[in-house]
């Protein structure tokens, strides 16, 4: 029966180079594209969890990380993969390194010791016992990334470009309406305040609804106010979004603030989300506060 669930096309990316050259942000990239990652997994232990990924139906890309944490014997584990290519696991091997000088000064400013410092090991001589130790495995890289000029967010952009054979990952977009009376959201990226704009609150028809009604959203919608805000706002999110995924970001929190969080922010809301669906995207959408009794 296992055969049945059994998938021949499963995909793994192998993360691995020197201490400090961004393994640990390369792991995260692929997390952030979908891929099961496991960071400092001996290889001994990579045919289980390939065993175990091809007996589900929800790991079908896996990534590692491997440096000389878990690296004691090189070519037993690049036999390991070897084996596993074999039967069938499509394998890349992306290896970052870094000058000396940047894995001195990353070290230094990150205050950790280098994983070859239990063996007391100076950090400048652990660099280069680990470059000794790591070279088989690079001369085997599908690629080599050299992290030296690179910030976090630029190396983690072209690590999800290797992993999408270069199309670009897009921008994970949540908007939240919320009420200023209850506190704003500490998870949000970009707060707006639309207090500026009539308030349905003090309609004595429309006090009871919400922004969810259609009454409600043709009030706020027909603000000569409204539509100006509408114009430069929609204008402003469609120009940083890109911007956002170009500095590698993965997810952004829009949070559209009014007074109770019933009506403004909730209309406003619907109305930016159906933009940008419009506009191909998937945007996720909470109300966080349109339930809560206003006074």
């Amino acid at each position: 029966m296992s055969d049945e669930i059994t998938q021949p096309n499963l995909r793994l990316m192998v993360i691995t180079g020197l201490s400090g050259s961004g393994i640990s942000t390369a792991s995260h990239a692929l997390e952030d594209l979908g891929f099961f990652c496991v960071d400092n997994l001996p290889p001994p232990l990579l045919p289980k969890l390939i065993d175990l990924a091809r007996g589900s139906d929800k790991f079908d890309r896996l990534a590692i990380g491997l440096d000389a944490r878990n690296v004691e014997d090189v070519e037993g584990s690049l036999q390991i993969l070897n084996n596993l290519r074999k039967e069938d696991v499509d394998i890349e091997i992306v290896y970052l390194e870094a000058s000396d000088d940047v894995l001195l000064r990353r070290f230094s400013v990150s205050r950790r010791p280098h994983p070859l410092g239990r063996y007391g090991l100076p950090i400048a001589e652990a660099i280069q016992t680990e470059r000794l130790i790591m070279h088989p495995i690079r001369e085997r890289a599908s690629r080599i990334l050299d992290s030296s000029d690179l910030n976090v967010h630029e190396c983690k952009r072209l690590i999800q470009s290797f992993a999408t054979g270069g199309q670009p990952r897009d921008l994970f977009v949540s908007l939240m309406s919320f009420g200023f009376r209850y506190g704003v959201p500490s998870e949000a990226d970009v707060v707006w305040d639309v207090r500026f704009l009539p308030n349905p609150h003090f309609i004595d028809e429309l006090r009871p609804q919400t922004g969810l009604d259609k009454p409600v959203q043709e009030y706020v919608y027909g603000q000569p106010e409204t539509e100006q805000f509408l114009e430069h706002f929609l204008r402003l999110v469609d120009v940083t979004l890109p911007a956002y995924e170009n500095e590698g970001k993965s997810h952004l929190t829009i949070a559209i603030g009014c007074t109770g969080g019933k009506h403004r922010s909730v209309a406003l809301t619907e109305r930016i989300t159906a933009h940008l669906r419009f506009g191909g995207r998937d945007p996720k959408i909470r109300h966080r506060d349109v339930a809560k009794e206003s006074s």
